[in-house]
């Protein structure tokens, strides 16, 4: 196997996490985000006001896209085990 294509299966499972970690992720940041201006408007300066709506935010997001991120895991492994078979000399 060679160089190149070490690298592009590294760039591919690079994407892949990207895509699998992408939604829950940025879900989290919006609802903390906003918990963070509510804090501010309100004067409310409690910090364990932010984890529960981001844990809700985090689980509901993994509900939602839990069959999507599946497909692609499932591809992108098929995809590895057709290439095993360049693997060896």
């Amino acid at each position: 196997m060679s160089a190149q294509a070490i690298i592009d299966i590294m760039n591919q499972a690079m994407w892949v996490s990207l895509l699998i970690a992408g939604p829950s992720l940025g879900l989290a940041l919006a609802v903390g985000l906003a918990m963070s201006i509510f804090q501010a408007v309100t004067s409310i300066q409690e910090q364990s006001l932010i984890f529960v709506p981001k844990i809700l935010a985090v689980v509901l997001s993994l509900l939602l896209f839990l069959g999507w991120m599946t497909r692609i895991l499932i591809t992108f492994t098929a995809h590895l085990f057709s290439q095993i078979g360049s693997v060896a000399p």
